[in-house]
């Protein structure tokens, strides 16, 4: 079983920046990839940004330029620096990782409980 632990959430205004951050606790040999994930009320869950073991990044497009995943494998950590922060980022961030237990074998998926990233106008 694998732990997730986000926490950064937070009410900021339009422009400011704020860092979210993931913790990964538990057996496993390695992610295949950690990411977050955004879900605005009245609104399905959509990916923000991605990051793979061997450094492969996705954003989408709205947070393109302001927003940068990074991770520490020592920690088994990833974090999101978000800038330049808009209302429409108004959204529960998730940390979603997709982890192996050995080369071979399947693949896991597992959910933080979200943070709440509130901005206002």
């Amino acid at each position: 079983q694998v732990q997730l632990a986000e926490s950064g959430g937070g009410l900021v205004q339009a422009g400011e920046s704020l860092r979210l951050s993931c913790a990964a606790s538990g057996i496993f040999f390695r992610f295949n990839h950690m990411a977050w994930y955004r879900q605005a009320p009245g609104k399905q869950r959509q990916l923000v940004a991605s990051i793979t073991y061997d450094d492969r990044l996705t954003y989408t497009d709205s947070v393109q330029g302001r927003f940068t995943i990074s991770r520490d494998n020592a920690k088994n950590t990833v974090r999101l620096q978000m800038n330049s922060l808009k209302p429409e980022d108004t959204a529960v961030y998730y940390c979603n990782a997709e982890v192996i237990r050995s080369l071979t074998g399947p693949k896991y998926s597992y959910w933080g409980q979200g943070t709440q990233v509130t901005v206002s106008s």
